[in-house]
């Protein structure tokens, strides 16, 4: 049986703690805001890949949200005993998301009615996947030197919307610049089996890949996770 590293000291902890949780309140403000913008420039432009992604931005606030639930508790093991209720309603927030993203691309595929440009939209994804990344991966590298599946779990929210943002973007340019509607569609199916394959590991407690920390509570489960 491999041996697990030794965690963090409570003060490194509390430091992680305090992170995450500055992390995941700026995600979910940039979150509001930008559903607010997309929801209301797709209504607009009539584009149901802008309508889409303004309510992935709903979903990710309804995980980023968890998180934050989890880690307002200031206790290292009431935080614990949080860990699998928050890493339930990320992996519900996957689901849906890739539910509504392949409904949403079937619909616009079979439909007859096509999305005006939208500038806005464009500026939209073109700055969301400019700062996704940044947000992801700071949270990431702070839940696993804290050993938090939720956290990282979290993380891959918001790199998936990342991905998302990328799709939107090439959507949204080909459609301005060459009227190619379909293309929007067809890659947010792929985003849709993604966010599926995220949210089963998510529901598996499989999202900490690398997990620092082996406290009492959780050993066997981090044994889980680095099989």
């Amino acid at each position: 049986m491999t041996a697990l590293p030794p965690g963090p000291t409570p003060a490194r902890r509390d430091a992680l703690a305090r992170r995450i949780r500055l992390l995941v309140a700026a995600t979910i403000v940039y979150n509001v805001i930008e559903a607010v913008v997309a929801l209301t420039a797709g209504t607009i432009a009539s584009s149901t890949a802008l309508i889409g992604f303004g309510l992935d931005s709903v979903i990710e606030v309804s995980s980023a949200a968890a998180v934050a639930w989890q880690f307002s508790a200031r206790e290292h093991a009431v935080r614990e005993a949080r860990e699998r209720t928050a890493l339930r309603i990320i992996a519900l927030s996957f689901f849906t998301l890739a539910a509504y993203v392949a409904a949403d691309a079937v619909r616009a595929l079979t439909g007859s009615s096509e999305a005006e440009r939208s500038l806005i939209g464009i500026g939209v994804a073109a700055l969301s996947l400019a700062i996704m990344p940044f947000l992801s991966a700071a949270q990431r590298r702070a839940g696993r030197a804290l050993g938090s599946a939720s956290a990282v779990a979290d993380s891959k929210q918001t790199l998936l919307c990342t991905y998302l943002s990328a799709v939107l973007l090439v959507g949204l340019v080909l459609n301005a610049a060459l009227g190619w509607s379909w293309a929007d569609p067809v890659a947010a199916l792929a985003i849709a089996v993604i966010a599926v394959k995220e949210g089963r590991g998510a529901w598996r407690g499989k999202a900490c890949c690398a997990p620092a920390t082996p406290p009492p509570g959780v050993r066997s489960s981090l044994r889980k996770f680095t099989r």
